[in-house]
């Protein structure tokens, strides 16, 4: 129970301190579609999604103007429509994600996420098609994510996947070049990814899953800030072990809302209750920013050095106050630092504190890895597959989950700018070193061995 007087700090998170439920996300299981007819299936899909989704929004809203907590975005995950869509070719899969798009502006969810494949070990035909279908499926979308799980800690990093997807993502900024190459902020490229992401634009729901879950993604780095600023205002001396015993608390008052939230939610749609995401997303909003938080800290920006250990704590105090909240704590569950989505992260770029090296350092310790990153639309395919396995190596090795997406932008180069608008908002074009010296090793292929530490059985 909280007392008083954390009620009332919670009634001041919600009016001053951007205290939201970032998304309530509807997870739904296509298996019991799968048709070897592209129209049947995808006529399956859409009564099945209509049924559980039909009052989706509708409840959210409800309950959150009930506790006076927005639930910022109502989103859909589905199976993964390369397994359930095995059978058909690039262009009936492109087919799908259409009517899928269409499904979900009809429901009205900001999102459906699981135009996604599985290929940590290796590629089926229907994988292959999925991924060569991703570009003209987001060129031809709006609201449809994809995600491939490239790596994990069990089968080690699927490099004919890494420099395949190199070139999809070229072909999708190219495709969506009058946007800035939008289309890639709708895809990521994962390693040990979740069966239970409420995030976009990874999520999917997994095999294990039941057939209709809420999943939910609490947020507030808004929050955690104040509550930083208050506290060291009040007592400069506080270290930075108490400083993280601040932030536990604050994240477990957050997870609370957003988990009673879920509940209310799955209870009135008749479905399972699934997890709390506990991450911290931020928006480009002034006040709701990751970034702001390490200069509460006492950091001049995040990037400078330092940056990596105050990530680390944060990271791990947002989760112990989470586990501490919620038994179903899930998902990704930490800090995020989209660059783009966080204006004081997004200024750092611009003004030379962070780096895609620093930013790679850093996803080491973080939630995610490296997002929503714009570099130069001149990259080749095969650097763009370098960063990735990079990124896949430091979640392979570390058995945490890491994740890259990144936007080749089209005409432009680094320093300049590009706007995407909304929730992705807009950043400088971070500079990549050395473009043209990764192509001989990336195109050797294969699969890169599973770390020793993948033998626990």
């Amino acid at each position: 129970m909280l007392s008083k007087g954390e009620v009332l700090q919670l009634l001041e998170m919600v009016k001053n301190e951007h205290l939201d439920v970032r998304t309530v996300t509807l997870g739904i299981n296509l298996f019991d579609c799968i048709s070897h007819s592209v129209e049947q299936f995808i006529n399956k899909v859409t009564n099945k999604i209509k049924v559980l989704a039909d009052n989706f929004v509708e409840t959210c809203n409800r309950v959150g103007e009930k506790y006076g907590i927005e639930v910022v975005n109502k989103r859909i995950a589905v199976s993964p429509i390369a397994v359930c869509g095995g059978c058909f070719n690039r262009d009936e899969l492109v087919d799908v994600a259409c009517a899928l798009d269409l499904i979900a502006q009809e429901v009205g969810v900001d999102f459906i996420g699981g135009f996604s494949a599985l290929v940590e070990k290796g590629m089926t035909k229907g994988d292959l098609e999925l991924i060569h279908a991703i570009p003209l499926a987001l060129a031809n979308t709006n609201r449809v994510c994809a995600s491939i799980n490239v790596a994990s800690s069990k089968a080690g990093i699927n490099m004919d996947a890494v420099l395949l997807l190199g070139e999809k993502i070229k072909e999708a900024a190219q495709l969506s070049a009058d946007n800035g190459g939008i289309s890639c902020a709708k895809l990521c490229v994962f390693a040990n990814i979740p069966q239970d992401v409420p995030f976009m634009a990874g999520a999917y729901l997994g095999v294990g899953e039941p057939d209709a879950v809420i999943n939910v993604g609490v947020s507030g780095p808004g929050v955690v800030k104040k509550a930083i600023d208050r506290a060291i205002g009040n007592n400069p001396r506080l270290t930075l072990g108490e400083v993280s015993e601040i932030i536990k608390r604050t994240a477990y008052k957050v997870t609370r809302v957003g988990e009673i939230i879920a509940r209310e939610v799955a209870n009135e749609l008749g479905v399972s209750f699934g997890i709390v995401d506990l991450s911290l997303a931020p928006t480009p909003n002034v006040g709701d920013s990751v970034g702001e938080i390490f200069q509460s800290l006492g950091l001049k920006s995040i990037g400078v050095p330092g940056s990596t250990a105050a990530l680390a704590l944060l990271n791990d105090a947002v989760k112990k106050g989470g586990s501490f909240a919620s038994s179903h704590v899930g998902g990704l569950s930490g800090a995020f630092i989209p660059v783009s989505e966080d204006l004081n992260i997004a200024n750092a770029v611009a003004n030379n504190f962070l780096t895609l090296e620093k930013l790679e350092a850093m996803t080491s310790v973080c939630s995610v890895g490296l997002d929503m990153i714009a570099i130069p639309g001149d990259v080749p395919a095969e650097t763009i597959s370098a960063i990735i396995a990079d990124e896949m190596a430091i979640g392979v090795i570390n058995k945490k989950t890491t994740a890259v997406r990144i936007i080749p932008v089209p005409g432009k180069k680094a320093g300049e700018k590009v706007y995407f608008g909304g929730l992705l908002g807009e950043t400088t074009i971070c500079e990549v070193p050395h473009m043209g010296c990764s192509g001989g090793f990336v195109k050797k292929g294969g699969r890169i061995p599973a770390p020793v530490q993948s033998l626990v059985n």
